[in-house]
């Protein structure tokens, strides 16, 4: 058995979406948009609150997670090596988040999910980050009504990053400034996705922020932007400077260190067999044998 000759070092593929998967992560999506968004629709008699909603949007994430997971095991697109390369970074990940967490929004693990999704790609990017929040949370004691918000905004944080353009082309200090681009305006992506939770269950905070059940979506909108940017913007600033920081320091050796991982690693080789060699024989013996026979 032998394996086909190596990736060129700058060619380095990362963890491929089968079909199965694809369908599996729309589904997600499908669901996350939903749970976030369905309040500004409800009318006034509904009695919405995400802290009722959650246990069900998590009870139907964890098992479209590891759907997604499955199916792209099955689509041959990871294996027991990109398992373990997701728990790793997973906990890297959780382990980085309590650095920062509640200081002005200091949140180093962004850093890591841009990265690790540029590198190995959407699909692994978005359960990497859904994993990655879980863990954290269950390493800080932040389990609440907001958990499955968090994996699902992280989730699509480092899905974005495997979308971003040119993988196998754009390098250097042009790659590094598109990721810190996209760390910046992500960064505050996430934060206003996860206002937008909590804001919706605040009452009482004036006419001009408040959300108001059964007003026009226009309307609560303005207000949302209002809560935003009175409440949150310092925050999600500290978030992306980080961010941005520290994807122009470290990297281009981040980048370095995941790519040559990746290579070694070969998730996407497929392995070939010699005809005429049976699987556990020695060619040499084989060949002396062969010699010796009339």
């Amino acid at each position: 058995m032998k394996n086909n000759p190596a990736t060129p070092a700058r060619s380095v593929r990362p963890v491929r979406i089968g079909p199965r998967a694809a369908v599996a992560l729309i589904l997600v999506t499908l669901i996350g948009v939903a749970a976030f968004g369905w309040p500004l629709l409800a009318d006034r008699q509904s009695g919405l609150a995400h802290s009722q909603d959650a246990p069900w949007l998590f009870a139907a994430l964890l098992p479209l997670l590891v759907a997604v997971v499955v199916a792209t095991i099955a689509d041959n697109g990871m294996d027991a090596k990109a398992v373990a390369m997701l728990g790793v970074l997973a906990a890297v990940g959780a382990a980085l988040r309590p650095l920062g967490a509640g200081t002005a929004g200091l949140e180093p693990m962004f850093f890591l999910m841009v990265l690790s999704g540029r590198v190995l790609g959407p699909g692994f990017g978005f359960v990497l980050g859904s994993v990655t929040m879980f863990a954290s949370a269950l390493l800080t004691g932040g389990v609440g009504p907001w958990m499955p918000f968090q994996m699902l905004a992280m989730g699509w944080f480092a899905l974005g990053a495997g979308l971003l353009p040119g993988p196998e082309r754009i390098r250097g200090r042009v790659e590094l400034l598109m990721l810190s681009a996209y760390g910046f305006a992500g960064s505050f992506a996430y934060g206003t996705i996860m206002n937008l939770q909590g804001w919706v269950i605040l009452q009482g905070m004036g006419q001009g922020v408040s959300f108001h059940p059964g007003d026009p979506v226009a309307a609560n909108l303005a207000r949302f932007v209002a809560y935003c940017l009175a409440t949150s913007v310092g925050w999600d600033l500290g978030r992306a400077a980080l961010t941005v920081v520290l994807t122009l320091t470290l990297g281009a050796t981040l980048l370095k260190a995941l790519r040559r991982a990746t290579r070694k690693a070969a998730f996407d080789a497929p392995v070939s067999f010699d005809s005429g060699v049976g699987i556990g024989s020695d060619p040499a013996l084989e060949r002396g044998t062969n010699g010796s026979r009339g």
